[in-house]
């Protein structure tokens, strides 16, 4: 299976004609389990006695209200498996602000979302089977690539402009597993090389066509993200990096392919920086469900992704000039923190850390 039949599908994802940007929402572990029956972990005790899975909706919701996305990426953890009684009531309970609100949307399993009721082919056949995803099992079936949910999608320019029928944005969604499957490896599972392979064949074949920009999203992080130190991101780093214990050379893979900006990723909630490495930024999401451990205090937040275009000559939108990032918190305000430019043409010194306007 491919991807939805759902009309929605058939349109290509396009960047704004008003504003010439396209606009990411990316949520990351809600670890949804059966709504308003489901307690909230790591809140502060006034909180608690009111607090569920209904509290991650509606930040889902007012995220969608304050920042108008065109497109929302869910990173994996979706739902927690272990509190989940029916796997598919829960995941059409977790997307539904999404549903509802009719912007395409994208999923990528965690490590939990496949301990309920429902296998990672059934919980990953479910989502493609749901209105207005564009999330797909794999490109090729699942016998040649290892995981499910491995796929990639294209952002076409603005309608009427040069780039009207041309990828100006690649965006990669892999599964990066839930645990080791080798008897001699513990911890989490990796990216593996049928995924590797078919990144590297996807990217060149995009390349050939245009030199646009790539982004990529998935749930555990990379080995590499244990590489930074205050000193180097932005943001909090409060745990340690769950990644893998070993290293399958993603990262490698990524900076020898040269397209992809920036990486986005869940699993470690109360961590939420993003730091530049070898010419590209590894981000977290942030924690954004409820029922998920947290810190009591430390609000749930989400991360916003712009892709901003160049204005062309005669008022015609360019290629991608500029991609840049901050986090919203769930607090009265929403309030937007930690706004940094990931990516520009300009010349690479001119583009650290620049205060940006939110939204």
């Amino acid at each position: 299976m491919r991807r939805s039949s759902n009309d929605n599908v058939k349109k290509p994802l396009r960047f704004d004609k008003n504003k010439g940007e396209f606009r990411i929402l990316q949520v990351a572990d809600m670890h949804y389990a059966d709504g308003k029956k489901t307690p909230c972990e790591d809140v502060l005790p006034q909180q608690f006695a009111h607090c569920t899975d209904l509290n991650t909706s509606v930040f889902i919701n007012r995220m969608i209200e304050a920042e108008k996305p065109d497109l929302i990426v869910f990173t994996g953890d979706n739902i927690f498996g272990f509190d989940a009684e029916d796997a598919a009531a829960s995941m059409n309970a977790a997307f539904a602000p999404a549903v509802a609100s009719k912007i395409p949307w994208a999923a990528v399993l965690g490590n939990h979302d496949q301990e309920s009721t429902l296998s990672r082919a059934g919980v990953m056949n479910h989502i493609v089977g749901m209105k207005h995803t564009l999330s797909e099992v794999n490109p090729y079936g699942v016998d040649v690539i290892d995981g499910f949910g491995n796929y990639n999608l294209e952002v076409h320019g603005v309608e009427g402009s040069s780039f009207t029928n041309k990828s100006i944005l690649n965006l990669y969604f892999l599964d990066s597993g839930d645990y080791s499957l080798v008897p001699s490896i513990s911890g989490y599972g990796w990216i593996k090389p049928s995924q590797q392979f078919w990144f590297q064949q996807t990217s060149k074949k995009l390349q050939k066509t245009s030199k646009a920009p790539g982004l990529a999203f998935f749930h555990i992080p990379l080995p590499e993200y244990a590489y930074f130190d205050s000193s180097n991101f932005t943001g909090v780093r409060q745990e340690g990096i769950s990644s893998a214990s070993v290293n399958s050379g993603f990262f490698t893979t990524l900076v020898e392919a040269g397209d992809v900006k920036a990486v986005f990723v869940g699993h470690d909630h109360i961590n939420d920086f993003c730091g530049e490495l070898t010419g590209i930024h590894l981000c977290y999401g942030g924690g954004f469900g409820y029922h998920a451990y947290g810190k009591a205090g430390w609000s749930r937040r989400a991360r916003v992704v712009v892709i901003s275009l160049e204005k062309g000559s005669h008022d015609d939108w360019g290629a991608v000039k500029s991609i840049k990032t901050w986090k919203r918190l769930d607090d009265e305000n929403l309030t937007a923190i930690d706004g940094q430019i990931l990516w520009s043409q300009r010349p690479s010194g001119s583009r650290r850390k620049k205060p940006i306007h939110h939204g």
